[in-house]
């Protein structure tokens, strides 16, 4: 979507497309945007009692002229409750509704000074609202409706909607790349489109197969991966700036294409939806590349353990013992605690860069999904200052994190194996903790870590706020407001 600033001259009444005015509750119309006639009409559509500008109402009537263009006004509620992330969330539902109205051209104007950080939360919203994932879907041509292909804000600020844009349309990615179904995307095709990705975006790339995998003494990654029919990759992405970096930071994906649970199957209700197992993968190719679009002044790697887990003859059994890369043993108890296994040869491999930071994203555990909910994300890190930057980050980008312990001694204890020095899973009670503990255990000394739980915010089923039904993309927006905190 072409996104773009105008100055206010004249009103905003224009010949094509739908002019969006943004209102309070309790506040009248701004005056001098529409002509008398469509000011008259507008005001009474503000005072419909099922309307009067409530917090994510929106009312649609029509400017009179040739040809009729729809008008919608967008309830903001009350000014102090007023924020960015109601702006932003605002905005995605007026453009959902103008992409159901089959509007390609959007003009808005803010009851507030547009200033860089409105217009970045308006353009999020605006390029997050019209994301749709409908590549494998026909339509007969007489039932396509026109695509949002235009949002114009009056009196924007072009420097914060060309960020806002930036930071939606790497997220969008993820949400492509989540989306993509099992029989589609695999460790064999991201692999070929992370190397594709690499050529061209200036990034360093590697690729190991299940041969280089096994030699580099990687036995959680390989053996997860070896009962499907395509085998396990692990990729590197490296986005180096020109001069000295700021800092050196590393991003850790889960990706599992598709989770069967293995010999622990999955039962029906949960195999569903198993494609976005994938999705911290998908973040991390996201984020690596949105770093070389923007020249971000900060080194930045991608390390994404890939792999499909499937029941077969190949599949790693519970009571398995396998060898990690960074030496340490685990007894399997349980094949569907299999991410955990795939991260901690990646996270190994990652602490062997010697970043200053290390961030993993992976849809873990079901239990931080029953903490949390479904719009919060668990964060772990026994950092307190890089726990600070990252909930500071998801503050200002409208994802919401939570800090939780990962430092219960008795969940420590609980992780130790009477054949080796850890187990892969244990108790149902604090699972999320277990699981965060168990990846530290991989992380390399001095280097400073945290591990996002996205388990419960990676896919949604209905639409709300930035997001559509289908793969979120949570954490993109977050970890790049991140990197551009650094100093």
């Amino acid at each position: 979507m072409k996104i773009t600033a105008s100055p206010l001259s004249g009103g905003i009444l224009s010949g094509s497309g739908a002019v969006a005015l943004y209102v309070f509750s309790g506040e009248p119309l701004p005056e001098g945007i529409l002509s008398p006639g469509n000011e008259a009409a507008a005001a009474i559509l503000l005072e419909d009692p099922s309307f009067k500008a409530k917090k994510g109402k929106i009312a649609k009537g029509f400017l009179s002229g040739s040809p009729l263009s729809p008008l919608y006004l967008v309830g903001l509620g009350e000014r102090k409750d007023f924020g960015e992330d109601s702006l932003r969330s605002r905005t995605a539902e007026l453009v959902r509704r103008a992409k159901g109205d089959g509007v390609s051209r959007i003009s808005a104007h803010l009851p507030v000074p547009p200033d860089r950080n409105a217009s970045c939360a308006v353009a999020e919203g605006a390029e997050l609202g019209s994301y749709s994932f409908e590549k494998y879907k026909n339509r007969k041509e007489e039932d396509r409706l026109p695509e949002p292909e235009e949002f114009v804000l009056f009196c924007g600020d072009d420097e914060g909607l060309s960020l806002g844009k930036m930071l939606a349309c790497a997220q969008n990615m993820a949400r492509d790349l989540a989306n993509e179904p099992g029989n589609r995307s695999n460790p064999l095709t991201l692999a070929e489109y992370a190397l594709a990705e690499a050529a061209d975006f200036g990034l360093e790339a590697e690729v190991w197969d299940e041969r280089k995998i096994l030699e580099e003494g990687m036995e959680g990654l390989y053996s997860v991966g070896m009962a499907s029919s395509t085998p396990p990759r692990l990729v590197r992405l490296s986005w180096k700036p020109e001069g000295v970096p700021l800092k050196k930071v590393a991003f850790v994906g889960k990706g599992i294409t598709f989770d069967s649970g293995g010999l622990n199957l999955k039962p029906g209700d949960f195999i569903r939806s198993m494609k976005s197992d994938k999705s911290g993968a998908c973040n991390v190719f996201a984020l690596l590349r949105a770093a070389a679009k923007m020249k971000l002044p900060v080194e930045v790697h991608g390390i994404v353990a890939l792999a499909e887990n499937m029941p077969g003859g190949k599949a790693f059994r519970p009571d398995d013992i396998l060898r990690m890369r960074n030496g340490k043993t685990v007894e399997i108890d349980n094949t569907d605690a299999e991410g955990r296994l795939v991260l901690a040869d990646a996270l190994s491999y990652a602490s062997e860069l010697r970043p200053d930071v290390i961030i993993d994203m992976a849809t873990l555990t079901g239990a931080c999904a029953v903490a949390l909910g479904t719009s919060i994300a668990g964060l772990f890190t026994p950092d307190d200052n890089l726990a600070a930057s990252l909930l500071e980050a998801g503050k200002a980008r409208g994802e919401r994190l939570w800090r939780l312990p990962e430092d219960d001694e008795r969940i420590g204890e609980s992780m130790k194996s009477p054949v080796a020095d850890l187990v892969n899973s244990g108790s149902r009670y604090g699972g999320a903790i277990f699981a965060a503990r168990f990846l530290r255990e991989f992380v390399g000394e001095g280097i400073s870590w945290a591990h996002l739980d996205i388990a419960g915010v990676d896919f949604n089923k209905d639409e709300y706020s930035v997001y559509g039904k289908g793969a979120s993309g949570f954490g993109v927006r977050t970890c790049l407001q991140h990197l551009l905190s650094l100093r």
